[in-house]
């Protein structure tokens, strides 16, 4: 008996390792989509031999969202370009047209008065009583003489113009020699300074003589310390002589130096805002600078014209005039003159008439207005009004 059970123990143990092997050697065969997305568990040794529970695949990734397939959007129908509205520039005002008499203000010099010119001609735009005429040389002073002589130049501009002021701003140029009496005199001499004087005072004589007002610009500030010290010299050595002809000499120094009186480049505008006053050189002015000279001009060319220098001036002439009354000669015999009113209460004077009806009251006592003037005592306020605190009376109680 037990020689028969042997094989048959020996038989299943073979077929059970077959099966084993064959379990182990047979792939587990998926689709690349559900490879991606999921999991299918293995066959154990009990499914092979039992049979295969159905189970519920693993999500791999259970939170993520499952797509779907958008519809695809229509693409949209090109529209035409609405039509772009064109912003117009606002165009600048005309210039303001002169009158026949206006007056004219002639500026001379050498580069630093082309500038101030044109900074003049910014400041009186809108004056239609002036007219600015500048006449300059950039490279011209008062001691080259040979290159440009302005004790020759002066006396034709001055015909040709008739001005009503002079502006002169000279002098930048003169730190050379001079030629003095067929000799070459070094700057910063002795004779040099006689000289430089006499020729500005001849210069401002000629202005003078013609009883024309001078206005006579001093020089500013360099970056270059050495022509700031000449420049410090020079505009004394200029005012002295220029007062001497009763010229107005203009300092403009402080304009362009800072507190501590150093060159500056970037400064106060004629709107006291910070704007670069000087070229890159140290010596030039720009756009901005020359304004700012000009406006140290503008107030005493002003004052020497007047009403002529005024913006809201106009030529009053058989068209500009307004229209005024006219009434018949017959009523304006019998017209009614009527008294001026006093332009302060009347009754605070004692009076209750028109001044000029009849003779003013002589009063001996003070009136409401002397003593409130006088002794700060004013009236006594209307009964009832805000300002009246005093007690009602018995009979106004009882009658309430």
């Amino acid at each position: 008996m037990k020689n028969a059970i042997a094989p048959i123990w020996k038989l299943a143990a073979t077929t059970l390792t077959v099966l084993v092997a064959i379990g182990f050697a047979v792939p587990v065969i998926s689709t690349p989509a559900s490879a991606q997305q999921r999991r299918v568990e293995r066959l154990t040794i009990l499914e092979m031999l039992f049979g295969k529970r159905q189970r519920r695949p693993v999500d791999v990734y259970p939170n993520r969202p499952t797509r779907t397939a958008k519809p695809r959007a229509a693409k949209p129908r090109k529209r035409s370009a609405a039509p772009v509205e064109t912003v117009k520039k606002k165009q600048a005002p005309p210039p303001v047209a002169k009158l026949d008499n206006a007056k004219k203000v002639l500026v001379v010099g050498d580069f630093f008065a082309g500038g101030l010119g044109d900074g003049l001609q910014v400041a009186f735009e809108t004056s239609p009583g002036v007219v600015i005429e500048t006449r300059s040389n950039v490279a011209s002073g008062l001691v080259r003489s040979d290159y440009y002589d302005w004790q020759t130049q002066l006396p034709k501009f001055l015909d040709e113009t008739v001005p009503a002021v002079v502006v002169v701003m000279l002098g930048a140029n003169d730190r050379q020699q001079m030629a003095v009496n067929g000799s070459k005199e070094k700057f910063r001499t002795e004779n040099w300074f006689k000289e430089y004087e006499a020729r500005a005072l001849a210069l401002g004589k000629q202005v003078a003589d013609r009883k024309i007002p001078l206005l006579w610009v001093g020089l500013p500030a360099f970056e270059s310390p050495s022509m700031t010290a000449d420049a410090v010299q020079l505009n004394g050595l200029l005012k002295s002589q220029v007062e001497k002809v009763g010229g107005e000499f203009i300092d403009i120094w402080d304009g362009f130096v800072d507190e501590d009186g150093r060159f500056v480049i970037t400064g106060s505008d004629i709107n006291g805002q910070q704007v670069r006053l000087r070229g890159s050189d140290g010596i030039n002015m720009t756009k901005a600078g020359k304004r700012k000279v000009a406006f140290y001009v503008e107030k005493p060319v002003r004052r020497l014209l007047g009403d002529m220098a005024s913006p809201d001036l106009i030529k009053l002439d058989a068209e500009s005039l307004p229209d005024l009354v006219k009434l018949p000669p017959g009523e304006v015999k019998d017209m009614s003159r009527t008294p001026p009113i006093n332009l302060s209460d009347p009754a605070l004077d004692g009076g209750t008439e028109l001044m000029g009806a009849r003779a003013a009251p002589v009063l001996l006592a003070k009136t409401a207005r002397d003593k409130l003037l006088e002794d700060g005592e004013m009236p006594p306020p209307p009964a009832g009004r805000v300002d009246n605190y005093a007690m009602p009376s018995s009979t106004t109680a009882t009658s309430r």
